[in-house]
């Protein structure tokens, strides 16, 4: 063995270790040890080992990262792969760089050695690095030992800061000769362009030939003088790009005429495109003219072409364009402020002195706006100082890298703001301006989430700004429903209070608000809010679909509601407006409410153990639930797509990096947060914005309806419209009515409003008193053409309820004209129903009076017994028609829909639904009640039945000596046609089911028909 080498010796004495320590075998002549030492040597020297494959390893690592996530060891697969990274990272003993083969060497033995790590239970410790000894050895004063030092004529004084700054800024700002970049140092000082430009007297002490040799050397070439000097810069090849391509051209193109160029360098390029950035317009390679920014064509660097060049800063300039619009939109507005303008920067201000200032809409999103640029000016100081330290080299090209995520931001916000604000005309309301500036934000943000994950950074920028631009509406929300006052002094809010209309007028609940909407072309249109509380959308015309403040559409209802009853509220003597007072002191505004909600849902919420672990088990759960449903549609649909898993997962991984803050206790969205992801914004608003409505929306309609009920007796008052006019208090109105039938009968005069007042007094008074000084009744002039027929006559009454306010919100003069109506018609029933009841069988002597009488005519057509009994039974038809409809309308109409109105009334949560169920009620007694324009000729034909009763009834008193027998064929005729008529109408609606209460009717009618 002598002639091995120190390797190859080695290399046994490390076999044999290993043999012993896998074997456990310990004598080295033992007959097996030394077969596998024979076999050990033979695999050393005669088999072939391949280069461990990095690929390969990756997959191996990525598949047990997959593994464990199938698994649901959501914290064992995050240890896996940070630690796996954290180590391909990290430099190896006597190993340059990272992720080199040794590392995917050990990483691939550990691998082989491995047993199943799905099974393994793995906790992760912690590990704490070992802070390096610091080396306190004094060096200078070890090497300097023996040496003489001459420290000046002062040696006891020390070195000043100052003078050890300076001496390094001298050592660092020596000329360094970079030949593997034309980038040529420029240290010049950011300062003011025309203060540079500018030629400066200087006086020189005698005795410091130095000094302004120094500053020549060291200040910026005057690049943007005409013939300014050319800077030196490197020889290389790759410095000179701009010389060799010139010759080539003047070579190549005998008609190439090379142009006055100047030559600037990268540097001075870079601190020219921040300053652009920054909002400067006086720059030498940017120009502004016009509110456009251009690149100047003449501005060239020795290392890029002219063309190469021009194209990057025409990029740059499309941005800065942005950046000086955004700019001067943030000027115009901030101009507006009461705080003294510095010299200078009036001219816009002074432009725009006698106009209004801009509202609060406007105001908030230039907030937002300034604070981002604040950030992004940060972000652009930043590079500057990086760029004058000279530590490492800056590049064009790396400083628009890093600036690429704010250039993507500021293309979104420059899209929006010409969309939201640039686009609208000028003499267009606040109104539209506002509502459409908080669309455009809103739709930018549904369209960019709809993306995922690849515009997160955008959603989190929008969502930020949207928070910050909505605040004046919530706040205009907030006043209206928590004070119940709308303040919006610019007008800008999408409801607008009608000054002319009180709140103690009748017509405060209807006109006292208008509701403006804003159509696609940027017109507005205005509506009168309707009771219903509507928006306006839902009456555009079909050619344009009105849209307004699309965050406020599915609460707009709630907030009017909310608005107009809180309002009402505060002009009402009540305790609940006193408490609703007291209680509203200590709330939260609607703005802070919803930030909190945003936080707590979108922030990383902390809480016990057992909660952390309780959470941690249902989101394991939701994603073993959601990886199996993904499997079973991969396996229906027979594809593989990674980007669909990934998305389904992220939804139901808990976003825990948002955060907002505001100093002083209020709070901020963090625009640097990627937690605004797909699907977020509406539900956020759903669950955040909406219940803070829904809430103070029912505490105030609430509120309301209790002041109204208990304070205000409305109850009462619609029970007393049941009563008088739907003649429920039956033997109060009984005896008002009778009154009436009895004078009618006597012949004489009832229509005189002093007769029929004082009925109606005396019979309310005597059960009613509370209710005698409101009611009233008065005559009206009708069509003398109806005066034909005996039962129109009472079309001349009109009784009337004064409804005191509030109430009369509720029972307006319109119920009351319905009302009328139905009560018109029950008295005309009624009449006809007390003419037949009236009637009495006094026909002996009449009867033997005709009998002689006919009988010295000799011309007896029908014996007097006979006639008799046709009118007995044409009033006992009659008399069923007539009670069929009284029982019909008091019963199945009025009692039972009654019932239903009152029940629906208890249930009622705000005024404005109570409005709708009143007005619903009326509307159902008149429909039923027949006196629908479209079942207009049914109505006709009872007229004409309760007609012929009171004529058959007028008949019948005067006696038979009064009426021919051809006057009883004719009324029997005309009944058998109206009777016939109406049974087949109400036959054919009942068997249509169109009108199912009818078919009580229809039913008695014609059992009433076939009889006859």
């Amino acid at each position: 063995m002598a002639h091995w080498t120190s390797f190859e010796r080695e290399t046994e004495k490390e076999t044999k270790r290993l043999i012993k320590c896998i074997s456990g075998i310990e004598d080295e002549e033992n007959q097996n040890f030394q077969l596998a030492l024979k076999f050990v040597w033979s695999n050393f020297k005669f088999h072939r080992f391949l280069d461990v494959d990095s690929h390969k390893v990756q997959r191996s690592i990525s598949g047990i990262y997959e593994k464990l996530m199938v698994h649901s060891d959501l914290s064992k697969a995050g240890s896996w792969m940070r630690l796996t990274e954290e180590f391909l990272n990290s430099p190896l003993p006597n190993t340059h760089g990272t992720k080199t083969d040794p590392h995917y060497s050990i990483l691939s033995l550990l691998l082989f050695l491995s047993d199943s790590p799905s099974n393994t239970n793995f906790t992760e410790r912690p590990r704490v690095k070992e802070a390096e000894a610091e080396d306190n050895f004094d060096w200078a004063k070890y090497l300097m030992e023996g040496e003489d030092i001459d420290a000046g004529p002062y040696p006891d004084t020390p070195v000043s800061k100052s003078s050890q700054a300076h001496s390094s800024r001298l050592d660092d700002q020596q000329p360094i000769s970079r030949e593997d970049s034309g980038i040529q140092l420029d240290r010049t000082p950011q300062e003011d362009q025309d203060n540079a430009s500018k030629t400066v007297p200087v006086a020189w002490t005698v005795g410091e030939p130095d000094a302004r040799a120094w500053l020549e050397h060291h200040v910026v070439t005057p690049y943007w003088a005409a013939h300014a000097l050319r800077f030196p810069h490197s020889l290389h090849l790759h410095s000179n790009l701009l010389n060799v391509w010139d010759q080539h051209l003047y070579n190549t193109d005998p008609l190439y005429l090379p142009e006055e160029k100047a030559f600037v360098t990268e540097t001075q390029v870079i601190r020219e495109t921040l300053w652009l950035f920054s909002g400067v317009k006086k720059n030498f390679i940017f120009q502004h003219h016009d509110g456009k920014v251009s690149v100047r064509n003449n501005v060239v660097v020795t290392h890029l072409t002219s063309n190469c060049l021009y194209s990057v800063l025409e990029h740059i300039a499309m941005y800065g364009q942005a950046v000086s619009r955004l700019q001067k939109f943030i000027d115009e507005v901030t101009g507006y402020s009461s705080e003294p303008c510095p010299p200078g920067s009036g001219s816009s201000h002074s432009s725009r002195k006698g106009s209004e200032p801009p509202f609060r809409t406007y105001q908030a999103f230039v907030w937002a706006l300034n604070k981002y640029f604040t950030s992004f000016k940060e972000e652009l100081t930043t590079i500057e100082r990086e760029l004058i330290s000279n530590d490492e080299t800056v590049t064009l090209s790396a400083v628009l890298e890093r600036l690429s995520p704010h250039l993507a931001q500021i293309k979104v916000l420059h899209k929006v703001f010409c969309t939201g604000v640039a686009e609208v005309p000028p003499a267009t309301p606040n109104v539209v301006r506002a509502s459409h500036l908080l669309n455009t934000l809103y739709k930018a943000i549904i369209e960019y989430d709809s993306v995922g994950e690849a515009s997160e950074q955008t959603v989190a920028l929008l969502f930020s700004l949207w928070t910050e631009t909505v605040r004046p509406y919530l706040e205009i929300v907030d006043e209206w429903i928590v004070h119940g006052h709308l303040f919006d002094p610019a007008k800008e809010f999408i409801i607008q209070r009608n000054k002319d209309v009180p709140v103690n007028h009748r017509d405060f609940w209807y006109t006292t608000y208008t509701l403006y909407s804003v159509s696609e072309m940027v017109e507005e249109e205005k509506m009168n809010d309707a009771a219903s509380g509507s928006s306006g959308g839902e009456q555009s015309s079909n050619n344009r679909q009105l849209t307004m403040v699309s965050f406020l559409k599915p609460v707009l209802k709630q907030i009017i509601m909310a608005g107009k009853s809180m309002q009402l509220l505060k002009n009402l003597d009540c305790k609940e407006t006193e408490q609703a007072e007291k209680s509203s002191r200590g709330l939260k505004s609607l703005y802070t409410l919803f930030l909190e909600s945003v936080q707590s849902r979108l922030c990383s919420r902390e809480g016990t153990p057992t909660d952390a672990v309780t959470e941690q088990q249902a989101t394991t759960r939701s994603l073993i639930k959601m990886h199996s449903i993904m499997a079973q549609h991969l396996e229906i649909q027979d594809i593989h797509d990674p980007l669909l898993a990934i998305n389904f997962a992220r939804l139901y991984l808990e976003q825990s990096d948002f955060h907002e803050r505001f100093s002083g206790g209020d709070f901020i969205v963090d625009r640097s947060s990627q937690s605004v992801t797909c699907q977020t914004f509406e539900l956020t608003l759903r669950s955040c914005l909406y219940p803070h409505i829904e809430r103070r929306y029912i505490e105030c309609c609430g509120n309301l309806m209790m002041t109204l009920k208990k304070d205000y007796k409305l109850l009462e008052y619609l029970q007393a419209m049941r009563n008088y006019f739907l003649l429920e208090a039956g033997d109060t109105m009984y005896d008002f009515y009778t009154a009436i039938f009895d004078k009618v009968q006597e012949k004489e005069s009832w229509q005189q409003p002093s007769f029929l007042n004082v009925q109606l007094q005396e019979a309310v008074g005597q059960r009613y008193p509370e209710d005698s000084s409101r009611l009233s009744v008065f005559l009206e002039n009708i069509d003398p053409s109806r005066k034909k027929h005996p039962v129109n006559n009472l079309e001349a009454l009109i009784l009337t309820y004064k409804v005191p306010w509030p109430v009369d919100i509720v029972i307006s003069s319109e119920c009351q004209k319905i009302y009328n109506q139905v009560f018109l018609l029950l008295l005309q029933i009624k009449w006809a129903k007390y003419s037949l009841d009236a009637l009495r069988f006094n026909f002996t002597g009449a009867a033997r009076k005709l009998e002689g009488s006919i009988a010295e005519e000799g011309k007896v057509k029908e014996p007097v017994n006979q006639q008799i009994h046709r009118m007995c039974l044409l009033r006992v038809k009659l008399m069923h028609f007539v009670n069929s409809l009284h029982n019909y309308i008091m019963t199945r109409i009025l009692h039972s829909t009654g019932l239903e109105f009152q029940h629906q009334v208890q249930e009622a949560k705000d005024l404005d639904q109570l409005i709708k169920i009143h007005y619903r009620y009326l509307a159902t007694i008149h429909d039923r009640c027949l006196l629908r324009e479209k079942v207009s000729f049914v109505k006709e034909a009872i007229i004409k039945v309760l007609n012929l009763v009171l004529i058959f009834s007028d008949r019948w008193q005067a006696g038979f000596g009064a009426w021919k027998i051809e006057s009883i064929d004719k009324m029997e005729s005309d009944f058998k046609n109206c009777h016939m008529f109406l049974v087949t109408i109400l036959n054919k609606a009942v068997c249509r089911g169109s009108f199912p209460h009818l078919e009580s009717l229809a039913l008695s009618l014609m059992a009433g028909f076939e009889q006859c």
